[in-house]
């Protein structure tokens, strides 16, 4: 059992599903927005843009399922 109490990240604030399904993740996520921009330009810091993770990830599930029904 996992005793480990998991902590939202800002994302649990969000209302695309995609982004909820992140929000229990151990990373500082930000949703592209003004909150993300400002706390690049005070840290100096590069925007990682991730798209299609999610589309991707259920592609690479559904061919994995497909293979083990042949």
């Amino acid at each position: 059992m996992d005793t480990h109490t998991k902590t939202p990240n800002r994302l649990i604030n969000e209302k695309s599903p995609y982004l909820l399904q992140h929000a229990d993740n151990p990373v500082g996520w930000f949703a592209w927005g003004e909150e993300a921009f400002e706390q690049a330009r005070q840290e100096d810091k590069p925007i990682f843009l991730l798209i299609g993770y999610s589309t991707y990830h259920w592609c690479q599930e559904c061919k994995s399922k497909y293979r083990k029904t042949i």
